[in-house]
């Protein structure tokens, strides 16, 4: 198929994430018009053979299909309906992938505001990381009407390598993220605190990685986010942030399901107490750095 046969795309927010899956949709073919608040990652995209825009408006201007790829609701909403928001320019019958992590009732009230304006809304958290993102290779988590998801689906199958059709409404594939979330930061702190804690026993913590990760004790985050705390280096992959804000949203659901989520809620005190020390913008395995500074415990990097 031709590029112009393609749909036409439209990739709003190109940090780590957004900036692989654009790239990603251009390498399959697509026409691309790439949308930041920052005009260097613009700037970026265009030297990379892409289009910029200066506003969401401009960029679903002509666009089939508009993948948002922002942190959390707010800012989501605001590219929707905010001023310059996708919602003037959007053409009917076109689809709004919405990529962000968040509250699955308020994926559901996005999605009725905008399909009431005779536009398509696809819920549709992603998971994977940016080097699986510039590779084409997400796992993808998404609900949406039948509609939604045949307008998106191409689109859908070059950004991901698995895609989960989880129910034919908005807030379904946000409930399913919220659940990895929750895991992912809970493994993320129980590695921290483990890796801190060997640490403490004068352990050899390379040894310890290489005996963990052939044990029944490892998890992927372990083995994905402790060598970030062998080698000292804390930039951030993704950062403390974002689980103070996943893990707030998941106290929030509980409370209001009446359902108690006490080690969810340990976890998101130990990534609050790292953004309070500091670390907020730092790598998420920094948790084991906190552990380290209040226990006086050496690890790589540290003073």
């Amino acid at each position: 198929m031709s590029e112009s046969a393609k749909p036409r795309m439209a990739v709003i927010g190109l940090g780590s994430m957004g900036f692989g899956m654009a790239t990603s949709l251009r390498r399959a073919g697509f026409a691309v018009t790439g949308c930041d608040i920052s005009a260097d990652s613009v700037a970026r995209f265009v030297a990379d053979g892409g289009k910029g825009a200066n506003t969401p408006a401009e960029a679903a201007g002509d666009a089939d299909i508009v993948v948002s790829v922002v942190v959390n609701a707010a800012q989501t909403e605001a590219i929707l309906f905010g001023a310059d928001g996708v919602a003037e320019t959007l053409a009917k019958g076109a689809v709004f992938v919405s990529s962000a992590t968040m509250d699955p009732d308020v994926a559901r009230r996005l999605a009725r505001q905008l399909e009431a304006t005779g536009r398509y809304y696809l819920d549709a958290p992603i998971s994977g990381g940016a080097q699986r993102a510039a590779q084409g290779e997400l796992t993808i988590l998404a609900s949406g009407s039948p509609a939604a998801f045949a307008r998106a689906r191409p689109a859908l199958d070059a950004m991901a390598a698995k895609l989960y059709e989880l129910g034919d409404a908005a807030g379904q594939g946000a409930a399913f993220k919220m659940i990895n979330q929750l895991l992912a930061g809970v493994h993320i702190a129980a590695a921290s605190e483990a890796m801190a804690f060997a640490a403490k026993q004068g352990l050899d913590i390379r040894k310890v990685y290489e005996v963990i990760t052939a044990s029944a004790g490892n998890s992927w985050m372990f083995e994905n986010r402790m060598p970030h705390v062998l080698d000292g280096d804390y930039a951030p992959r993704s950062a403390v942030e974002i689980f103070v804000k996943d893990l707030g949203i998941i106290q929030d659901m509980a409370r209001n399901a009446r359902f108690p989520v006490p080690v969810a809620a340990a976890a998101l005190q130990m990534f609050l107490m790292t953004a309070a020390a500091g670390m907020g913008r730092d790598d998420d395995a920094s948790v084991a750095r906190m552990y380290a500074r209040v226990t006086g415990t050496k690890l790589p990097g540290e003073k």
